[in-house]
């Protein structure tokens, strides 16, 4: 059965695809994104993740910005399991969440492990 379009794994998957070099694969039993094949930048938890039983996004950050996302969106950013140690923000998707802030921390969680040349890319793209 095809995703729902309007559904979280389709959302996000348009999302992430949508950057230069990302491919797609399961990590861990979630749909994951990585940059170049290897460094994962986001990992779909649309039906939960252990105690957290809500629809949420994993992606990485730039250093710093966990704290102050945390502090500043405490309804929708959460320090992940096995990855927040390293910085990373969980983002919840239950509700009605807003796509377009989704996507940009997407494209932040893409900055912070994308090499140059592909951060050029983008960069070119958007112009």
């Amino acid at each position: 059965m095809p995703a729902d379009p309007a559904g979280p794994l389709a959302r996000t998957r348009a999302v992430c695809l949508a950057f230069p070099a990302v491919t797609e694969r399961p990590s861990h039993g979630a749909p994951a994104w990585f940059v170049g094949g290897r460094s994962t930048f986001a990992q779909l938890w649309e039906h939960g993740h252990h105690a957290d039983d809500f629809p949420h996004l994993w992606c990485a950050a730039a250093p710093g910005a966990q704290e102050e996302l945390l502090a500043a969106r405490p309804a929708l950013i959460f320090r992940p399991p096995y990855v927040g140690h390293r910085g990373w923000i969980g983002i919840r998707l239950d509700g009605d969440p807003d796509w377009t802030e989704i996507a940009e921390l997407c494209e932040d969680a893409y900055r912070a492990v994308a090499p140059k040349r592909l951060l050029a890319e983008l960069d070119a793209r958007e112009r």
